[in-house]
């Protein structure tokens, strides 16, 4: 799992910094005509549970992003994957600024695992081409959220769950042209709060840097009036993942991404999740995407990530993906740093471009999926 450095919808981002072990320190030989007596190999320190990593992002329509991430990890049993409990803050320089809580937990021998985000801020869009109607666009977003995800291991990596979301999510344009034009498109914004099912299957060796295993990750929100908002819609997402280990510690990964909505206000519609493009600057009524990338390990603590996909929008008045419009490739590439070995924790930096100018650098913590 991982987690972006900007925000532009209820989601969040994570982050992690370094981890040392003393060395062995052995004496032999002579000194002086003096020998040397072979001192004791010294204790090993167990690796600090704490991550503190600087983060940064640079997007043409963002801005560049400064932050910081502060984690605390926890493996509450042997079987039980590693928690992360953790804060992020961010400022850009186009005057947003975003703060995150996270939780992610797995104990009892992995037959629980829960998650739990909470999110605020605000953040400044700047589109050169909003939607494919070739206006530019200014939007002031306000966010605030609360989701949480619980999971319980039914039967070997299989598991069922539950999950739910609050978010007080809003749309202003920064001016008044760019209101009418919000105006225009229906994007005013919206509350909602919605719960759902869960059905998930996870046999990844790690969670954070799997190796081999594959995910299967199916979803659903329904949103209610009565819970939150003043629309009733629904979101369906189907995630797949899957890993294979080749080589001297290579990993081939594919991933399989879709979105399909309901009934939903168009604030709502399913965005293109691709690194290279701003979350929520091309919207549809659904959305499917692939991506294939090579880890390419290179030494003991660094890999290489080269990558490209394609997402497509569809439904509504998109029609399908036989249409270059509806189509959205990507490409880039990045190197990795394991700052914690043992947990698969690694600092991430990345570039990535899009269509039309769109592009991106990241840095953070964990591999993009």
């Amino acid at each position: 799992m991982s987690y972006t450095t900007r925000i532009q919808r209820p989601a969040a981002t994570k982050r992690a910094l370094g981890h040392s072990l003393t060395t062995t320190l052995l004496a032999a030989g002579c000194l002086c005509g003096h020998p040397l007596r072979a001192q004791e190999e010294e204790p090993k320190k167990a690796p600090s549970p704490w991550v503190l990593l600087p983060t940064f992002s640079n997007n043409p329509k963002l801005g560049t992003s400064l932050g910081v991430l502060a984690g605390y990890l926890r493996k509450f049993d042997a079987q039980s994957q590693v928690s992360i409990f953790g804060a992020n803050a961010q400022y850009t320089s186009t005057d947003s600024a975003t703060a995150v809580m996270f939780a992610r937990t797995s104990f009892g021998a992995d037959q629980h695992r829960l998650m739990v985000l909470a999110v605020g801020g605000r953040v400044r869009n700047d589109y050169d081409d909003f939607l494919g109607t070739g206006v530019p666009l200014q939007s002031e977003d306000r966010i605030r959220a609360f989701v949480a995800r619980y999971l319980y291991r039914v039967k070997d990596n299989w598991f069922v769950g539950a999950q739910a979301l609050a978010t007080n999510y809003q749309i202003v344009g920064q001016a008044a042209l760019d209101d009418e034009l919000l105006g225009l498109l229906g994007l005013t914004g919206f509350a909602a709060g919605g719960v759902g099912l869960v059905l998930y299957h996870d046999s990844r060796d790690l969670q954070d840097a799997p190796k081999q295993g594959w995910v299967f990750n199916f979803n659903s929100v329904a949103y209610r009036q009565n819970i939150e908002g003043s629309n009733d819609f629904e979101m369906y997402r189907l995630d797949y993942r899957h890993f294979w280990s080749h080589g001297d510690g290579h990993v081939l990964a594919v991933h399989q991404s879709n979105q399909w909505t309901r009934d939903a206000p168009p604030a709502a519609s399913a965005p293109v999740l691709l690194r290279g493009y701003t979350l929520g600057e091309y919207l549809g009524k659904s959305m499917s995407s692939i991506e294939v990338e090579e880890r390419h390990r290179f030494a003991a603590r660094w890999t290489a990530t080269f990558f490209a996909g394609v997402a497509c929008l569809y439904g509504g008045s998109r029609g399908g993906c036989s249409g270059s419009n509806n189509l959205f490739p990507t490409i880039g590439a990045g190197v990795q740093y394991i700052l914690k070995p043992a947990q698969g924790i690694v600092a991430n930096l990345e570039a990535a471009a899009g269509k039309d100018g769109n592009k991106a650098l990241l840095f953070k913590m964990g591999y993009a999926w």
